[in-house]
């Protein structure tokens, strides 16, 4: 794997080869002695006179476009305008030449070599020179950003986007590109990241696409917010061709400002506190600083003698930091440019440089694995620790005075001031490349070499989100709305299912658990019904044995005195027969009759005794028989009752379970259902992203 400053070395060096070659083929596109010059009279009419002014030139120029003067060549054609010097990724001069669209130059034939077209994109994105002598056509900002003073701390209204930006992507490709850029705004919930030939604004607290900011120069190499947070600025390129600074109204996503005609890509750059001033630097080895009111060159300083990979404006405007391929670090009074301390400990690459918000502290980190401290009361060096094995790529300063940092062992951290390590976040898949943390100090943002952002959470190290420098295309994301709203029906419908079905479940168990206390409920009552049964039957055979045994007792007596009855009738019949005195007779015959009547008297007591005896008896074995069947019953009930009370556990205990296995069902339908609105509301979103997009074309 390239490393970081390799890969800057390789993209050069293979354009370098290119360009080598298409010299061999033609000496008409030779490179230039001084790569800074690339002038019209000089490099560019021996293209155009070669394949172009044979069609072009004089009153019968097709199109009316005339090649052979750069005068007629910025009067245009009958189309309007060829060329925007300053911008040739959209010069239709250029586009028809590289043939990025038609109708392509010239006609019916390949393309020029590449070299030649490379020349030309070089020649216009550096200003458009016409001689050595010309000065670069300047855009001209489009507003004037300067700030009368520097605010310190948290502006009164927080800038974020007032209307929605463009979400239209520039490019879309198969692979993600690494990420060479990454800013956090530093007072509000933005991230930007750069993709390829655009700026991706993201919210930082929801991971959404909140708007894409073309980069046409080339890929963003270095974004920084500014100070108050309502600018960004990104600078890049191609390498070995061009580079520029633009800066955006982050408010309206409006490019405002351009500066820089490098003929390398930016690989450093910074706004100043008070939006006066732009620096960059390339591998050309030279700081230019820019006046943001007329894009003028303000200043350039050559004490760097490679690669600048840092600048960072202090946060009061005071000091310029600056840092190199070679390990070389300077700190500049910002305007007068007059060197003000060259900060001297580092053995290789100086990759990263951020100022503590009171600006009296300089951290650095480099390749040498080292992250250092400097003062700037004497220009010392207050603390150095090894960050990241191998190499420490990208250090920030929080507003709580904490430092964010990452590198090559492809882990992001969070140190205290004194290098003692208070974070370290989950490692990513490969080389990572750049950090930031948001402006209250709870997340980090760190991105790697295959194009993935993460988002970490502060407190506990956790992963929140992630994003790519190559995010889906509108049409994309409906696409995948789409299948995860059908993906989330599906779900719905499948633990609605399994929730109906596991409710019809437990209504059965309830249904089948009332049974069975009802029927518990039922023998109970059967029980004691017959209980009370057997009692009242046992208590009445009683009564009727105990009325049986004193008919019993009494009717002895009672055939005694039948008999006596019976012995006295016919002793009185005996007197009367035997009576020879009438005066007697009389009171023989009413003796007769007394002792008829009682004897008829003693037989009717006996007889009633006798079928009281009779009936006694035969209510006793009837109450004998009911009490066994009763008793029966009550075993019968008994038995029923404990059987009834016996299946009760089992059905509560079913019921139980599943009532049980209805919580997470329900618990599954409720996040199946917010799923599926959550499905419903992302694809809503996604057709409106889409129909946003689509007006934007």
């Amino acid at each position: 794997m390239l490393h970081m400053n390799n890969l800057f070395q390789y993209r050069r060096g293979l354009l370098a080869v290119l360009v080598a070659c298409a010299t061999s083929v033609s000496s008409i596109a030779a490179e230039p002695k001084d790569k800074d010059k690339i002038t019209f009279v000089d490099h560019i009419l021996p293209i155009f006179r070669a394949h172009c002014i044979g069609c072009h030139q004089g009153a019968e120029a097709k199109s009316d476009m005339d090649l052979s003067s750069y005068a007629k060549i910025m009067e245009g054609g009958a189309s309007g305008e060829v060329m925007k010097p300053g911008d040739a990724e959209n010069s239709r001069l250029w586009r028809l030449t590289a043939h990025k669209e038609g109708p392509k130059m010239p006609p019916r034939e390949p393309m020029i070599e590449q070299a030649k077209v490379d020349l030309l994109f070089k020649w216009i994105q550096t200003g458009a020179l016409e001689t050595l002598n010309s000065k670069p056509v300047v855009v001209k900002p489009k507003t004037d950003v300067t700030l009368m003073s520097v605010k310190r701390g948290k502006p009164d209204v927080v800038p974020m986007p007032t209307k929605a930006l463009p979400k239209k992507l520039q490019v879309t490709t198969e692979r993600a590109n690494s990420v060479t850029a990454l800013a956090a705004s530093p007072w509000a919930p933005l991230v930007a990241i750069g993709g390829q030939k655009q700026v991706l604004i993201y919210n930082g607290d929801t991971l959404d696409l909140l708007g894409v900011l073309p980069f046409p120069v080339g890929n963003p190499t270095v974004l920084k917010f500014s100070q108050n947070g309502s600018l960004l600025l990104a600078g890049g390129g191609r390498g070995g061709l061009s580079g520029k600074v633009v800066v955006w109204d982050i408010r309206t996503g409006e490019q405002i400002i351009e500066v820089g005609n490098e003929t390398d890509e930016v690989l450093a750059a910074d706004i100043s506190p008070d939006q006066t001033l732009i620096a960059l630097g390339s591998p050309n080895k030279m700081i230019r600083i820019y006046s943001t009111k007329d894009a003028s060159l303000v200043r350039e300083i050559k004490k760097h003698t490679d690669w600048i990979y840092g600048l960072a404006f202090s946060p009061d405007g005071v000091l310029l930091a600056s840092s190199d391929r070679s390990g070389g670090v300077w700190v500049w009074e910002a305007v007068t440019g007059r060197e003000f301390y060259n900060l001297k400990g580092h053995t290789n690459s100086v990759t990263g440089l951020s100022w503590r918000d009171d600006s009296n502290v300089l951290a650095s980190c480099s390749e040498d694995a080292t992250i250092r401290l400097w003062e700037m009361e004497n220009g010392t060096q207050v603390k150095s620790w090894t960050g990241h094995g191998g190499g420490t790529l990208d250090v920030r300063f929080s507003h709580d005075n904490r430092i964010v940092s990452t590198g090559r062992d492809r882990v992001t951290k969070v140190w205290d001031l004194n290098g003692a390590l208070q974070k370290s976040f989950a490692a990513h898949g490969d080389l990572a490349l750049r950090a930031d943390i948001n402006h209250d100090s709870t997340k980090v943002y760190s991105g790697d070499w295959l194009g993935n952002v993460m988002a970490f959470q502060v407190a506990d190290a956790k992963l929140v989100g992630q994003v790519s420098t190559n995010p889906p295309t509108p049409q994309q994301v409906l696409a995948k709305a789409q299948e995860l709203l059908t993906q989330a029906t599906a779900a719905q419908t499948q633990a609605n299912n399994a929730f109906t079905n596991a409710t019809n479940v437990v209504n059965q168990k309830k249904a089948e658990l009332d049974a069975a206390t009802k029927l518990v409920e039922t023998t109970t009552q059967a029980l004691a019904t017959a209980n009370a049964t057997v009692k009242a039957t046992t208590d009445k055979l009683n009564a009727t044995k105990a009325m049986q045994t004193a008919v019993q007792q009494k009717l002895p007596p009672a055939l005694m005195a039948v008999t006596t009855a019976k012995a006295n009738l016919e002793k009185a019949k005996a007197a009367l027969a035997a009576n020879k005195d009438e005066k007697q007779t009389p009171a023989l015959t009413a003796k007769v009759m007394e002792a008829e009547k009682a004897q008829t008297a003693a037989v009717a007591a006996e007889a009633a005794l006798k079928q009281q005896a009779q009936d006694l008896a035969k209510a006793v074995t009837d109450l004998t028989t009911t009490l066994t069947t009763t008793t029966q019953q009550v075993a019968a009930h008994t038995k029923a009752m404990q059987a009834a009370q016996a299946a009760v556990p089992a059905k509560k205990m079913a019921f139980d379970a599943a009532t049980q296995a209805v919580a997470p069902l329900k618990t599954a339908l409720d996040q199946a259902t917010a799923g599926l609105g959550n499905a419903t509301n992302a694809l809503n979103k996604a057709k409106a992203e889409l129909d946003a997009a689509t007006s934007q074309k």
